[in-house]
């Protein structure tokens, strides 16, 4: 399988609260219309005295980079990017695969 890292910054302007809402309860309609996606899992960062480098992690996992391209050419796609900027200021990402490393 492979995987969208998506490293996202919040947009100026708009609360933490709001961010998070925009993100965690209206965007997952618009990212399960994404054909081929097999999971979808949100790690926002929480919040600290320091500041972090993102607002959060997205990671969106297709069974193939073919996948990944017919789900970003098609009308999801357009939607799904039309609904991030209410919320996303910048975005960063790269396509990963995972590797699971033991821990002991």
């Amino acid at each position: 399988m492979q995987k969208i890292i998506a490293i996202i910054h919040q947009k100026d302007g708009i609360s933490r609260e709001e961010f998070l809402r925009r993100w965690q309860v209206e965007h997952p309609a618009y990212v399960r219309r994404l054909p081929g996606l097999r999971r979808y899992v949100q790690n926002p960062a929480i919040e600290h005295k320091s500041t972090w480098p993102a607002d959060g992690v997205a990671e969106l996992w297709f069974d193939s980079l073919r996948d990944i391209a017919a789900a970003f050419e098609g009308p999801a796609a357009e939607e799904l990017r039309a609904h991030e900027e209410h919320f996303i200021g910048k975005i960063d990402w790269f396509v990963a695969t995972e590797t699971e490393v033991p821990v002991s």
